[in-house]
């Protein structure tokens, strides 16, 4: 009748890594008790050390639990840390935990930068796994066995869960309350917290791969996949619907059903947030990023984006851009 789920917390954690994921189970919680279903959530806060723990802002949380190999719960999800190279070093423990009981817990989640202490375990060792943008090099160069994705909001290998930086802790939480109580639950509480999946910035982390990743139907979510994958090649609502076996007519409709929007617009809005990846995180130019993302020009591309976002591509790079010495210490500044 209870998920226990433990949120691991150690002196300079990222307090909304921790908070956004309590407030999704406990408002999940409450879409519970309204229906009359006794099932629920059993949230706990855990650390080495119980007690008022300091986060990388102003506040503190207290762990009434120890991270313990004898109380292991149903869901652990470890935070990130802003300094996570100092985390590593001064909680030593958590990497122990990881190594000896990641095979144990049938869900296991690193959030953020939480990601290096299950790479540091080795439990990472030839899996998947993401992080926040700012350290996925960091990341890779530290743990080379470690196959490491940057451009996915979440990403799932095994019992092994890793997500991308910050907010994207809330997206995994909804992804877990969907499979444990289905979407509909989900959906509840991300009205209530009023959850958009765009993101500004110098994230790679698209609201596409999310969607593609929760997706009901198997045959659509592989199709979105593949998608995804082929951004760079001329693609019609034609292939993609003799890929599924289907008419386009009945493709269609089944895609408009699961995705709320059509093939074309998805592959529209998939090549936008390739490019706005492409526009953030390299210098490359406008000829260039358009035919990487499928459009058959920069003209095209430009038009797309002012229809879209009412800004051009070169407006969107001038906005939004982190600079390359900003982006240099924000990777390596560690």
């Amino acid at each position: 009748m209870t998920h226990a789920i433990d949120v691991v917390i150690y002196p300079g954690f990222k307090s909304m890594e921790a908070v956004g994921p309590v407030n999704v189970f406990t408002y999940a919680n409450r879409h519970l008790e309204r229906r009359g279903d006794p099932r629920r959530y059993d949230i706990r806060i855990t650390a080495p050390d119980p007690g008022m723990i300091p986060s990388d802002t102003l506040l503190s949380l207290e762990a009434t639990a120890k991270l313990a190999a004898d109380d292991v719960a149903d869901t652990v999800m470890i935070t990130g840390a802003p300094d996570i190279e100092r985390a590593l070093d001064e909680t030593p423990m958590i990497v122990d935990w990881c190594r000896a009981n990641s095979g144990k817990i049938p869900r296991l989640a690193a959030l953020c930068s939480g990601s290096f202490f299950l790479a540091a375990s080795g439990a990472l060792d030839g899996r998947r796994a993401t992080t926040h943008w700012s350290v996925a090099t960091l990341l890779q160069q530290r743990f080379p066995r470690v196959q490491v994705a940057a451009d996915a909001i979440f990403i799932q290998d095994g019992n092994l869960w890793t997500s991308a930086g910050v907010s994207a802790a809330i997206d995994l939480a909804l992804a877990f309350v969907e499979h444990d109580f289905g979407r509909d639950l989900a959906l509840e509480v991300a009205r209530d917290l009023v959850i958009f999946l765009k993101r500004p910035g110098g994230q790679s982390q698209f609201s596409t791969t999310l969607t593609s990743q929760m997706t009901t139907s198997p045959s659509v979510r592989e199709l979105q996949s593949w998608v995804l994958a082929n951004l760079g090649n001329p693609i019609k609502v034609d292939d993609l619907a003799r890929r599924a076996g289907m008419s386009v007519r009945n493709f269609a409709r089944l895609f408009q059903k699961e995705t709320h929007t059509t093939p074309a617009e998805f592959i529209e809005i998939a090549r936008c947030e390739r490019a706005m990846g492409l526009l953030l995180d390299t210098n490359l130019p406008m000829k260039t990023i358009a035919f990487r993302c499928g459009f058959p020009s920069d003209e095209q591309m430009r038009k797309v984006f002012q229809r879209r976002f009412s800004l051009t591509p070169r407006e969107y790079r001038e906005r939004f851009k982190t600079t390359d010495s900003e982006m240099h210490a924000l990777t390596f500044a560690r």
